[in-house]
């Protein structure tokens, strides 16, 4: 056997371009004729990545049709839209939910009445998975593949809209921040729009300045000042100050935005392995050179702890990190570092408000009751930290929930092994009331004496909705990671997605049990399914009120003391 070394290609980023293949030259060109593009100097642009090198391989040129749906609100996406040709119609009733449920896919959920719950128990049907399609107009024309759309302009001539023209920018913020699409947007007439995935975008604006400027703007203009003044501690900030916030802000992002593809593997490496990947945000011993907000993503908070380092708790979306060093700082002429280390968790995007900035317009209108508390724990004197989260329980447990990404979760259905008696009661119940299947598993990740089930964990980052074709898989009104079964075509992208398994494809029967068939292959059709926290239900969870044991809770694992008073039970 020979000990010679084997030499490989090393993987490139543009191996594989955004569309199924690169744009020609020609198509090229016929880009930079356009504005925005055209008025860009090429020249801003290293040899490496040139200018034609993104557009040939992070773009794809989207022609539409009018009334063609480009992207629908609440929609998760990483590609933003510039408009070459005509112009696309932008929908402003975003609280209107009867609009919503007629163009995006997604469907209106009503509570069950009490008699309508009970009559449950007895109208069941014996075979699982039964679909009436008789009664349901969508579900009759069910199919394997294909997408069903409602008559687009006859809904939105009930509703506001406004337009998009040509050489304008849309979709950049949830591209950048891979947050849901706040509206829904379709082509007005027939129009060409070049589709950017953000990789592209974010080399575009690092190299072209006027285009930089333009994101820029728009974050400044549509977005950052509501998110900061939502935030408590700038709500006393005077108009002037609040401009100058805005301003000056930084924004950061870190990691890797496809971390549900790789966080399995990171998983089964070592802590030393595993903290390498983490990109620091903030290191213990700097000097704190601005207050650090969390804008979408998690990350870890950890002390250096002998060789390596202890985790001591995460920060989630709206979350700050650094008030209390940069207070002590402006208080004190004995300064202080960083206490702890922040590191990415996947992906995180930050905004970075620099400590001069804070000192200047932020703490002298701090009202007492934001005042953080002193400093507890001194890098300089090798002080621990003393706090509630800093137990060796805590340490662990926290350890397994991020590394495992279950800090994801806002209802993570945990059971406590201690309690449970194994009756499957929740199982039961969770089938009586979805189907004559239940919608989760009975087993998962053990944490302390709690199981993790295999349920759905209704995200805060739900990557499962990416890519759904017809807007089936979508957020409800409170929340909720539901699947509207009608606009469901099996597709298996949100199963294919979901990081944690928790959404299954099933076979679909008809009234009489028999397997409903795809009328051009003769396939069983498969559809999506998963917990919806029984979201027409009066009660709310069945399994939870199944439970004889108490031993079965839903928890939103952003609220971390709750959290850790939970494990600690």
């Amino acid at each position: 056997m020979s000990n010679e070394p084997i030499e490989v290609r090393r993987p490139q980023r543009w191996d594989e371009p955004f569309d199924e293949r690169p744009l020609s030259d020609r198509d090229v060109d016929w880009i930079l004729g356009h504005a925005p593009f055209s008025s860009i100097d090429e020249s801003d642009f290293s040899s490496s990545a040139t200018l034609r090198d993104i557009l040939r391989n992070d773009t794809r040129i989207v022609r539409c049709l009018a009334g063609d749906i480009v992207y629908r609100t609440g929609d998760y996406g990483t590609s933003a839209f510039f408009v070459l040709t005509g112009q696309v119609r932008v929908v402003l009733d975003r609280g209107d939910e009867s609009m919503t449920e007629k163009i995006s896919g997604s469907v209106l959920h009503s509570r069950r009445g009490f008699i309508s719950s009970l009559s449950q128990l007895w109208k069941n049907s014996r075979s699982p998975e039964r679909r009436d399609l008789g009664t349901d107009p969508q579900a009759s024309k069910v199919r394997s593949k294909g997408l069903f759309v409602q008559d687009v302009p006859a809904v939105l001539n009930e509703h506001e809209t406004t337009t998009v023209g040509a050489g304008n920018l849309f979709g950049e913020l949830s591209a950048l921040g891979r947050t849901p699409r706040t509206t829904t947007i379709f082509a007005d007439n027939q129009c060409e729009l070049l589709e950017v995935r953000w990789q592209g975008l974010r080399d575009l604006s690092r190299r072209s300045k006027s285009l930089n400027k333009t994101v820029d703007d728009l974050y400044r203009k549509d977005a950052l000042d509501e998110q900061l003044q939502s935030t408590p501690i700038f709500a006393n900030v005077d108009p002037a100050g609040q401009k100058r916030l805005v301003k000056e802000t930084i924004f950061a992002n870190y990691g890797n935005r496809e971390w549900a593809a790789t966080y399995k593997a990171l998983a089964e490496k070592g802590a030393a392995q595993r903290l390498k990947k983490e990109p620091i945000i903030a290191e213990e011993g700097h000097y704190p050179n601005g207050l650090i907000l969390i804008r979408s993503g998690f990350a870890r908070v950890s002390k250096q702890f002998g060789n390596g380092h202890r985790t001591l708790s995460y920060l989630g979306k709206g979350q700050m990190f650094g008030l209390e060093e940069i207070y002590h700082n402006w208080r004190s002429a004995d300064p202080l570092p960083y206490r702890f280390t922040l590191r990415t968790v996947g992906y995180v995007d930050v905004l970075l408000v620099p400590t001069r900035v804070i000192e200047e317009v932020v703490l002298p209108n701090l009202p007492e009751d934001l005042i953080p508390d002193p400093p507890v724990g001194d890098v300089r004197d090798g002080g621990h930290l003393v706090s509630d989260l800093g137990s060796q329980n805590h340490t662990q447990h926290l350890e397994q929930l991020v590394e495992a990404r279950f800090i994801n979760g806002t209802a993570t259905m945990m059971i406590d092994l201690e309690r449970c008696t194994r009756c499957d009661d929740c199982v039961r119940a969770c089938a009586a009331t979805h189907d004559g299947n239940p919608r989760f598993i009975r087993h998962g990740a053990q944490v302390g004496k709690f199981m993790i089930a295999n349920a759905c964990m209704h995200c805060v980052d739900p990557v499962c909705m990416i890519g759904c074709p017809t807007g089936a898989i979508h957020r409800a009104v409170g929340g909720q990671v539901a699947i509207n079964d009608s606009t469901c075509i099996g597709c298996k992208t949100c199963a294919t997605n979901c990081p944690y398994d928790n959404i299954r494809m099933v076979e679909i029967r008809d009234q009489s049990g028999a397997l409903i068939r795809d009328q051009e292959t003769q396939a069983p059709i498969q559809k999506a399914t998963k917990c919806d926290l029984c979201i027409d239900q009066q009660g709310g969870p069945a399994c939870q009120n199944a439970c004889p044991h108490d031993a079965l809770t839903r928890v939103d694992m952003r609220q971390t003391q709750n959290l850790l008073e939970l494990l600690e039970r």
